[in-house]
This record gives structure tokens, sequence and C-alpha cells, in this order.
């Protein structure tokens, strides 16, 4: 299938198949496939889905620019909102606001996925950045800086430190 950019400031339908997008190892242990980028949707909203490593998710963070929604695919995973931390089989959903402390923790002994909604788009250019960064370089210290280069704020420990299972 076709992946069009937008042009003349006309937006240009986007339609991909499984597999299809750009992808890259995302930083909780797995590919992570940009399925909507920015560029196409004049900034309307990034889409990517994302596999997450058994018994990984992100430190409690905020995003002070953008709106996200997780929907698990496949996959057991739990939610934080705040301090609220609930079940997250297949089919669920967390819409988080802009401003929200949230993180996520995939629980299952397999990976799992996630599709991923940031509305307006932005987010995609911490997980570009990140992708590319060298071997051995300190991970939980760049997810901070690049994160805050975005507008993300790392307030706090993943899920897997704060609330052990």
């Amino acid at each position: 299938m076709h992946e069009p950019e937008a042009m003349s400031g006309m937006l240009e339908p986007v339609a991909l198949g499984p597999g299809e997008g750009t992808t890259f190892q995302n930083p909780v242990g797995g590919p992570l496939t940009i399925k909507l980028h920015g560029d196409q949707t004049n900034g309307s909203m990034t889409v990517f889905e994302s596999t997450i490593a058994s018994f990984e998710g992100p430190p409690l963070h905020t995003h002070a620019n953008q709106d996200e929604a997780l929907y698990v695919i496949k996959g057991k995973f739990r939610f934080r909102l705040e301090e609220d931390i609930m079940p997250a089989p297949a089919r669920s959903i967390m819409f988080i606001p802009r401003g929200t402390r949230h993180c996520f923790q995939n629980i299952g002994a397999e990976p799992g996925h996630l599709l991923v909604t940031f509305t307006p788009s932005g987010m995609e250019a911490f997980f570009e950045r990140f992708a590319s960064l060298p071997e051995g370089a300190d991970l939980a210290a760049a997810f901070k800086t690049i994160g805050r280069e975005q507008g993300m704020d790392v307030v706090g420990p993943p899920l897997a430190m704060s609330h052990p299972l």
C-alpha cells in the first residue's frame, strides 16, 4: 500500500496493512511501528502500534502538549492513571488527558501489543530520537532528557518499581 504525505495543504488519505509503516525499537523492549505520522495528518494526530516486552513499561510521566489513548490489542497489562491502578486485558482502553500522571505495565509472560494515539501529533519525535541512541547509552537518563524536549516529564518510577506484583 501507499503512504502518501500531505500535499499543498490538502490531506491525503492513508491506508496501511499489517506490518506496514516505519518501524524501530521502542524504549520498553519491542518494535514500534508508526502507522500515522504527524506529517500525514497535518499535525492532528500520531498513531502507532507498540510491542511491550513482558513485565516492561515506562516510568510514571505526563504530557504537556498531547492527549493520549492506549488500546490493548493483545496481552495482559495494568494501567495507572494518577493514583488509580487497574487491570487492562486485551480490548481495554485508557484515555489520558494532557497533564495526567500515567504509566502502564505488561504483566503477561508474552510480549503485549498496544495501539497508541497522540493528539495533536509530536510525540513521534521522542520515539524516533530514542531509537537512534548509540548502544550503551543511559536509557533512563535519555528517556527523561528526550522526553522533556517533547513536553513529557518523568514524575515517578515504572509500575514494576512503585507497585511490584
